[in-house]
This record gives structure tokens, sequence and C-alpha cells, in this order.
């Protein structure tokens, strides 16, 4: 039955709202689902009945196809037989018990003897089972020059191997500020023979360390003195990446010699209460963070990251990085781009609502991504004090940001899917601003030095997969925040997350 000729001019309105309706349910988990993982129970001596074991987050390893091993804060390494599936209800071996803190774990290719790698907070440590009885019974010390106390704050974490064979090893602060027993704030290379070797020191709470996909080193740091947000820091022989404290290792007999062996140069000490990029300026050694995680909003104990090297099986988000924040129970994801030999880019919000605090990722050989949480220490958002779950890509791509590059005069964006003309090369559909922190002594920082960037010109690519934004004022040294509300897909679409944090430091050349 036509409609009443009166109804008629309403209904572009009314498709119009119809449509926003339907996508205003879009969430998250429409695109990537969480399915948990039951965690070990252990019967109590004396035959009492079971009970469930602390599984604290600690390292994450794949030891086969289903088979995943997971060490815990408490010192126990437990393996997990049948992960995978729709349903999950893995069998668990405890492997090993009794060890300290074990923030890493990690397995050489190609390793016929079978050891798994352990950082521990006092040392790398190596075992494996001789008997086949299922569980660990010869240990060995790989690596284990650093100092430690009793402080809480002293962790270790360890990365994976890159293709040479070498593992890092990146080292906490003595109660997150001072540096009281060797190496702790430093970053130490261990090469496949054993040795040991200083690579840079800087570091205060790291709460990850790994490599990207191209197998450059990274880790991730804690708000705090020096550090004026948390951030995702690449590692690189000789440079300072921030905290002071460390630098007295250069000239202490305990360490002074292998530190000059390694031909490391000490840097500058850095002074408190200016801009990083201008310390950097004056001081050489100074090494720019690759993203900041504007904080809260981006999360507060920034922790594991890992990259998506699936090919395809997570969606589109080919060789990005996946960042776990242990307070807010999230995972973000970051795209790296290099300018003019430089690591920069943007953060994204990606997936909330783990169900305890995110420390530690890992990819699965199916392309599931496993999340591995605890709220000791500091209280996570989540419900649970520990959880180990998976995260599952539903098939359905989301519409959003896929890529964000900086351009001479604004940036390159790279969507997920067609986005609609109309919205998509409007300049009121985009807003930006920048800000920047003060690189201090004192405990973090506010958002300080903050302008508007107009947005002056949006243009929309032939196959409308991208959009060049002409942009007013860009900073170098600035965080530039990017929010998209208006902007929709080629189906209507609006984005699932609609800003953006790019940490610009170097400008390309026209």
């Amino acid at each position: 039955m036509p409609l009443p000729l009166r109804l008629m001019k309403f209904l572009p309105f009314l498709l119009s709202f119809l449509t926003l309706s339907a996508f205003a349910e879009e969430r998250e988990d429409t695109y990537y689902r969480i399915v948990n993982l039951p965690t070990p129970v252990a019967t109590s001596p004396g035959g009492n009945a079971p009970e469930p074991v602390m599984m604290e987050a600690g390292g994450l390893c794949f030891l086969g196809p289903d088979k995943l091993a997971c060490s815990s804060r408490i010192g126990d390494i437990w393996i997990a037989e049948g992960v995978l599936g729709e349903n999950p209800q893995p069998k668990w071996t405890l492997f090993a018990s009794g060890l300290h803190e074990v923030l890493g774990l990690a397995t050489r290719p190609n390793d016929k003897e079978g050891w798994l790698y352990c950082t521990q907070r006092c040392e790398v440590t190596r075992i494996r089972d001789t008997n086949g009885d299922g569980r660990a019974d010869l240990f060995e010390t790989v690596s284990d020059p650093w100092g430690l106390d009793g402080d809480y704050h002293e962790y270790a974490f360890g990365s994976k191997f890159d293709k040479d064979g070498n593992m890092y090893v990146g080292l906490c602060l003595t109660g997150s500020f001072t540096s009281e027993n060797p190496y702790r704030g430093w970053c130490l290379k261990i090469t496949p023979d054993g040795k040991t070797i200083p690579v840079c020191t800087g570091i205060r709470s790291p709460g990850g360390i790994g490599f990207n996909a191209a197998g450059d080193l990274f880790y991730t740091d804690n708000q705090g003195d020096w550090n004026s947000t948390c951030k995702l820091q690449q590692i690189l022989p000789g440079r300072f990446v921030g905290h002071p404290a460390g630098l007295k290792w250069f000239d202490e007999p305990e360490t002074k010699d292998a530190i000059a062996a390694a031909g490391l140069k000490k840097s500058a000490e850095p002074e408190s209460g200016g801009r990083l990029y201008l310390e950097a300026q004056r001081i050489p050694e100074i090494l720019a963070p690759a993203v900041y995680f504007p904080y809260p909003r981006m999360g507060q104990s920034t922790a594991g990251f890992v990259p998506d090297l699936t090919g395809g099986k997570f969606g589109p988000f080919k060789n990005q990085l996946f960042v776990s924040d242990q307070s807010h129970a999230m995972i973000s994801r970051v795209f790296l781009e290099k300018v003019d030999g430089n690591y920069q880019g943007a953060c994204f919000p990606f997936r909330r609502d783990f169900s305890s605090g995110v420390l530690s990722v890992e990819f699965a050989p199916d392309g599931s991504l496993f999340a591995y949480g605890t709220d000791r220490g500091w209280a996570g958002s989540g419900s649970k004090p520990y959880a180990l779950q998976r995260l599952e890509w539903t098939g359905q791509t989301p519409f959003e940001v896929l890529e964000m590059k900086v351009q001479p005069d604004g940036f390159m964006l790279n969507f997920t899917a067609p986005v609609d003309e109309a919205t998509a090369q409007n300049p009121a559909s985009y807003s930006m601003e920048s800000f920047n922190y003060i690189y201090q002594k004192s405990y973090g920082s506010p958002e300080v030095d903050r302008a508007s960037n107009p947005v002056l010109s949006a243009q929309v690519s032939v196959d409308k997969m991208s959009v060049r934004l002409e942009i007013a004022g860009l900073r170098p040294g600035f965080v530039h925040t990017l929010k998209l509300p208006g902007v929709r897909s080629a189906g209507g679409r609006p984005l699932l997350h609609n800003t953006a944090d790019y940490t610009l430091f170097h400008l390309p050349s026209r």
C-alpha cells in the first residue's frame, strides 16, 4: 500500500534512523568473541576436595598445535592439552614448580631435546623432562648476571628467541624508581652460547618484551617518574630509553667492564621539566617512544604484546601488534611505520571486557589469540583474580581505520571496508588535536601544550578504501588524536572504534 504523501518526505530520514539503529547494537564481540578456558584444579593434601590453582598470569608458549605452556607468578608451569575448539576442556599437567615469578617462556625452533626456557626474577633457566613422566627434572641456569633483593617490583620479563637465536630480558627498577642492584633498568641480550651482553638502559617498569612482525625488538613500559604515560618503545643497542636510574651501572665495578665491552656510551643525564623531543636534540642517545598510550583512556598498565603473523586467520590486521593492558583488562591494536628509519605509529582500541587484567598474549596455530590475566599487584577491571581466555575472530570484518600513515601535511587513512564518499570527504566528519607530556622525575604527566589541528580537506581514493586528510599545524614530538564520528562505510556502518592516537616524532619530507 503506498505511503501517504505527507510521509514520503520523511522517508530518507526514517531509513537513515533505522540504519543507524541497526548498527547501534554492534559491539566488539560481534567480530571478536571471548572463549573462557577452565584453569587447573589440584587435590589438597589429605584427600580434600579439589581446589582451584592460583593461575596468576605469567608467560605463554605453545609447545605444539594444541598444547600450551602457562607459567604463573607463584612459580608453577602448567601444560594444557586441548585448548582449541568450540568448547575447550583442556587436560592440565603440572610440569614444574618452585620457580620464582616466571614472566617469560620460550622454546628454540627445531630443538629436539625439548628444552623450555623460563625467565625467572633471578635468572633465565632452561628445563626439560628427561624420563618422560611429564614433569621437568633437569634445571640449568642459562644467565643470571643481574641483581635482585626482596623488592616487590624487581620484575624480569623475557622474550622469545630472535632469528639469530638470541633472547632478551627487560629488568624493572628497584621499587620502579631507583636501581639498587646490578642492571636494574637495563635490557640484556643472551646469546645462543649463554653469553649475556648489556644492550641499553632507561627502562622503568616493563610489562612485556618481544618483537614486531619485522623481527625488531620492543618493550612496553608503564607510567611513572620519567615516564609520562605508558608506551611501546623500540630497543636499540646503545640508545637511552628514558629513565636515568640505570645510568649508574656504567661506572660501577660489577658492571662497567661488560658495558664497555659491549661498546655502549653513557648518555648525559636528562633534565626534568622539559619535553622529550627537545631533550633528544640535546642528548643524541635518547630514543623516542614508538607509541604513547594516552593515560588512562588507552590503558594504565601496558603489558605483553604480539604481532599478527596468522596470515589472515585473525582478520584484516596483518602484521600489526596487539598490546595488552593489565589494569583495564583490555587489548589495544598498534599500527607501526618507519619514517626516516624511526618507528612511530598509532594505537587504536580493540577489545575490552576480559575477565582479569591481561598480562600476556600469544597467538595459537589456529589464529586465535590467547589472553592470560591477573589482578595481582594492581587491581584489574575484570571480575576475576586470574583468567585464561581465547579471542576468536568470528569471520565478520569490523569497519575500522586499518592504517594511519603520516604525510608531510596530514595523514593517509586506510580502512577495512569501502567508505561512504559523502561522509568520508566531508572535513566535518573528523577532528584532530595534539598534545604533549612533561618529561620529568615526578610521577607521570598531564597532557599539556594542547592545540587544535583543523582538518582542511579529505580526499577519498578511487576504490574508496583510503582517505587522505590535509591537516593544519602538525607538530613533531606530539601525540595527535584523531576522531572520526561522522565517517560511515559504503553500507552505512559507523566505525566500531572512531578514535586513533598517533605518536608523531618524525615528519616525512615532501
